[in-house]
């Protein structure tokens, strides 16, 4: 009799135990999501990192985000790879061909953010906007050969083209509502601004407006474009978020920029693409189409086939001998540095070339002569800053190089960034600095100056090759054919 009472007591307690914890666990549950932080809504930013990936919408151009000969780059890109590290995730960028349609993924929550480099005036309600961090205008193009107007009523009856969905058109058609326009335009179906100042150099085109950001960027490109005039005043440019409740995207983009303001990354980034734009007269940008007219094509096949074999792009082989010799394989220095590379005979004897006249052996040198100084680069030092600095090394020396780097860091830059080492080379002929550090003086103007026309030329180059085909292609059209023919 007292074993079944057991039995039973023991049964009972073991059907009780389901019921209990039914009972309890969704008691539990339903405690934890009304009075802990498992029943809030995971924020934008948390949900952002949760994923592991930032979505942008950006436009690819020179002024954003495109793919260059060393990855991708360009302003945007680095600023938004910046801010999607600050968050520990990964950017994804989705390009756009119309800023309208850029402002339409952003309303429409398809993406989390817009760095589209353009100005933003007027968004609708439900765009929410970030803090500036660029000023740019917009300008009125003409070409050269043509009378310059002083004004939008200069302009006359000739048409104004405008990129299709660019907010130009919400420009002027308030300024023709004002009273202050009286010139046509229209929007050119299927053309971005660079196109269309593509057909501005080719005559097939009058007038566009552009920002003065994208102007910079492309007078070196197409040596005839003139700005006329600014329309209004300057512009801010900030990014775009969708409008929520939640403002956490926007408050980690305010401190994103206001940290990089105050350490001067954002000043570094800006001037890593804008500061030696603008370095080449008119005369150096039509001297230099010139030669790659004339010159450069009796040395294309050299440059790429030593490029092949060295593992450096053709196109800084080439902007290289540009900058030394005009590609001149006749070239000689007051000094005795000759040929089309212009080497010393140091550096032939260094690279084992024995004739510094010809031109095979000339680009072969130098290409050896690369490799070796990159072997005195440090290692910290990252591409493409490091390929400036080589250029910088090459021109001043590595001594008066490593003393700049030095100064650098002592005066709060970094040492691994071309464009802070930069601001500091010129410093290097000032007493107060040289006579601090080992090697003593410097002209250090003469670097910077070196390593900006390599630039400009080396992205001349990489843009008549990469960009200026489908450039045409895209833009062209009867009237441009029509234009250049009877040009020539």
């Amino acid at each position: 009799m007292g074993f079944r009472r057991h039995s039973t007591n023991l049964f009972s307690k073991l059907l009780f135990l389901p019921l209990t914890l039914a009972a309890f666990v969704p008691a539990t549950l339903l405690f934890l999501l009304l009075y802990t932080e498992w029943g809030k809504p995971l924020s934008i930013v948390e949900s952002i990192e949760r994923d592991g990936v930032l979505l942008v919408a950006t436009r690819n151009s020179a002024t954003t985000w495109y793919e260059g000969p060393n990855g991708l780059t360009g302003p945007e890109y680095d600023l938004v790879t910046g801010f999607a590290e600050s968050l520990g995730v990964k950017p994804e960028f989705i390009t756009y061909e119309r800023d309208s349609e850029i402002m339409d993924a952003v309303e429409n929550g398809e993406v989390h953010l817009a760095a589209p480099g353009m100005i933003l005036k007027g968004m609708p309600q439900r765009i929410r906007l970030g803090p500036v961090y660029q000023h740019i205008s917009r300008q009125l193009v003409y070409r050269a050969g043509t009378p310059a107007p002083a004004s939008l009523y200069q302009v006359g009856d000739d048409e104004i083209e405008i990129a299709e969905g660019s907010h130009h058109g919400e420009l002027l058609q308030q300024l023709g509502e004002q009273g202050e326009l009286f010139a046509s335009w229209k929007s050119a179906p299927d053309k971005d601004v660079e196109q269309l100042l593509y057909l501005l150099q080719e005559k097939a085109i009058k007038y566009t407006i552009a920002n003065s950001n994208v102007v910079d960027f492309n007078r070196r490109f197409y040596p005839d474009l003139r700005v006329a005039f600014d329309i209004g005043l300057p512009q801010p440019l900030q990014w775009a978020m969708p409008r929520r409740k939640d403002i956490s995207l926007h408050d980690r983009v305010s401190d994103y920029f206001q940290r990089i303001r105050r350490n001067g990354k954002l000043d570094t980034i800006l001037q890593r693409y804008y500061a030696h734009v603008d370095l080449l007269t008119f005369a150096d940008t039509h001297t230099f189409w010139k030669n790659v007219e004339s010159r450069l094509p009796g040395f294309e096949a050299l440059f790429r086939r030593v490029a092949r074999a060295s593992g450096y792009d053709w196109r800084l082989l080439a902007a290289i001998g540009y900058q030394e010799s005009h590609w001149n394989p006749e070239a000689v220095s007051p000094t005795g540095v000759k040929g089309l590379m212009m080497l010393t005979n140091d550096t032939a004897s260094l690279v084992d070339i024995a004739d510094r006249t010809d031109p095979e052996q000339s680009v072969v040198g130098s290409a050896r002569y690369l490799r070796f100084l990159d072997g005195q680069i440090p290692e910290e030092v990252r591409m493409p800053d490091r390929q400036w600095f080589i250029l910088a090394g090459y021109n001043v020396g590595f001594g008066h190089l490593e003393d700049a780097r030095i100064l650098t860091e002592r005066l709060g830059g970094n040492p691994n960034i071309w464009q802070d080492v930069r601001e500091h080379l010129p410093l290097l002929a000032q007493s107060k600095y040289h006579t601090t550090l080992k090697h003593g003086y410097a002209r250090g103007r003469e670097p910077v100056a070196y390593v900006d026309n390599i630039r400009n030329f080396y992205e001349l180059l990489v843009w008549h090759t990469s960009f200026r085909t489908a450039s045409a292609e895209n833009a062209e059209n009867p009237d441009a054919r029509q234009a250049r023919e009877k040009s020539l």
